[in-house]
């Protein structure tokens, strides 16, 4: 195996072109200088240099082998600088788990951007998951970090609140509630309400069926969908009517129209979940850009 130092020894001759001054570049004296480049040489089979009493010069061989030299310490020096990194928290990967309805939001995009901006050298996966698994995800492993809006039925997994959401209704555009400023839950009643499927666990359904059920409302459940998006589609479609987050408003679909709702408890809440017993450097630096990003919104 090549000796790192050598090839050190030959990049600085390399250079310098010169026995003397690249000694002085490396804090050497010039006779064992000479004696590693000789080493060198016996181990690469070839010679490095052509030596007179007044220059020194690259052979062909030498001249072939001084990229692959220096790529060679180049890497080792990025690897050095990256094990340092590694040991402060400051790169490596990092999974982050969320539920649709949380990705359209002002915390998720800016909380994403500024720990990508502050943490150039950390592989952030974003994996879009099932409120129902994304508690157990966090607490086998699989995910470092999640964004929810279910508490998780897991002592193994911890759940940080980041306040409540706003939930507004989504109304067809032909409907005659997108003639209202306001729209009260007594009111979506008479209309089906599209939901996440029930086996999708969703911590929005949760907090939409609370709702309903505090003030004395009947719900009629209608189609459901598995996405915001498809939710929000179906609503389009005139397929029913819907409670989603304020933050979905960012979906200007044609067909559908936003409305703040009479009632002012509507809202659903916001959490991020972390492993109970194992916190690594890199979660408590995403949690340290949440609890910046959340005074700005």
């Amino acid at each position: 195996m090549l000796d790192l130092r050598k090839l050190r020894y030959f990049l600085t001759v390399a250079e310098e072109l010169h026995f003397g001054r690249a000694a002085l570049r490396l804090h050497l004296a010039q006779p064992p200088l000479t004696r590693q480049i000789s080493a060198l040489e016996t181990e690469l089979g070839f010679k490095l240099f052509d030596r007179t009493s007044r220059t020194v010069t690259l052979t062909a061989q030498g001249r072939a082998f001084l990229p692959y030299a220096r790529g060679v310490l180049e890497q080792v020096e990025l690897a050095q600088v990256i094990a340092t990194k590694l040991a402060a928290g400051t790169a490596g990967q990092l999974t982050l788990g969320y539920v649709s309805s949380i990705a359209l939001s002002d915390l998720f995009s800016q909380t994403i951007q500024a720990f990508a901006q502050r943490f150039a050298d950390v592989q952030l996966t974003l994996v879009e998951c099932a409120s129902g698994s994304l508690g157990a995800q966090v607490a086998d492993g699989r995910l470092d970090i999640g964004l929810s809006r279910l508490l998780p039925q897991n002592e193994q997994v911890q759940a940080l609140s980041l306040g409540q959401e706003p939930l507004v209704a989504a109304v067809s555009s032909d409907s005659p509630l997108a003639q209202q400023a306001h729209i009260s839950l007594a009111q979506l009643s008479t209309y089906p309400l599209i939901l996440f499927p029930a086996d999708y666990g969703s911590g929005l359904n949760q907090s939409i069926e609370q709702l309903y059920r505090h003030h004395g409302v009947p719900l009629r459940a209608g189609p459901t969908g598995r996405q915001i998006t498809s939710i929000i589609a179906l609503v389009a479609a005139g397929q029913g009517v819907a409670l989603v987050p304020a933050c979905t408003r960012s979906l200007m679909n044609k067909g559908v129209t936003y409305r703040p709702l009479v009632e002012a408890d509507a809202c659903a809440q916001l959490l991020v979940l972390t492993p109970t017993h194992r916190h690594s450097v890199l979660v408590d630096a995403f949690l340290a850009v949440i609890a910046e990003v959340m005074p700005s919104r």
